[in-house]
């Protein structure tokens, strides 16, 4: 497996929308969907703390967290990245988007490109994703892309898992 940190953050473009390194420029647009622990921020300083934290698991290989930025105005519209189980050989992706950019398949995308990466680039060997039994739409996406549920955490939690063939 090639884990990070890697010499060069990597940028991972699309039709719609390329995965890139978040900047501190790029964090008072992300205010709303900066979670760190399932806990949300709600302060620019938050965020910013957040982001360091999330930057410190990027340095000692046990994340990638990338951005999500509309290729038409490379805005940060969301982040999308793995969060554990690199030792493993595994990693949980988790994403989300800002509402107004959800329904237009920037996330489906955000995710193919994530997954590709994950499997061909990190070499890992399962994807997984939490989310809450209420998020319909995250439900919905996991399915499209070929997850499927295998457990019910808690009261609210439901762990997906991509499911894909190895020669």
């Amino acid at each position: 497996m090639k884990l990070p940190p890697y010499d060069i953050f990597p940028i991972i473009s699309g039709d719609k929308i390329s995965l890139r390194e978040i900047l501190s420029s790029d964090i008072e647009d992300l205010i709303e969907i900066s979670f760190y622990d399932a806990v949300q921020a709600t302060t620019f300083q938050e965020a910013t703390d957040m982001q360091t934290k999330i930057t410190k698991d990027y340095l000692e290989g046990n994340s990638i967290h990338w951005g999500i930025a509309d290729n038409s105005t490379n805005k940060i519209i969301g982040t999308c990245g793995y969060y554990r189980g690199f030792d493993q050989e595994a990693g949980e992706l988790g994403c989300v988007l800002l509402p107004q950019y959800r329904g237009k398949g920037f996330m489906t995308s955000a995710m193919l490109l994530a997954i590709n990466f994950g499997l061909n680039t990190i070499g890992l060997k399962r994807v997984w994703a939490i989310t809450t039994k209420q998020n319909e739409k995250a439900i919905k996406l996991l399915k499209n892309l070929n997850f499927i549920k295998i457990a019910d955490l808690d009261d609210n939690e439901i762990e997906f898992e991509l499911k894909v063939k190895y020669d």
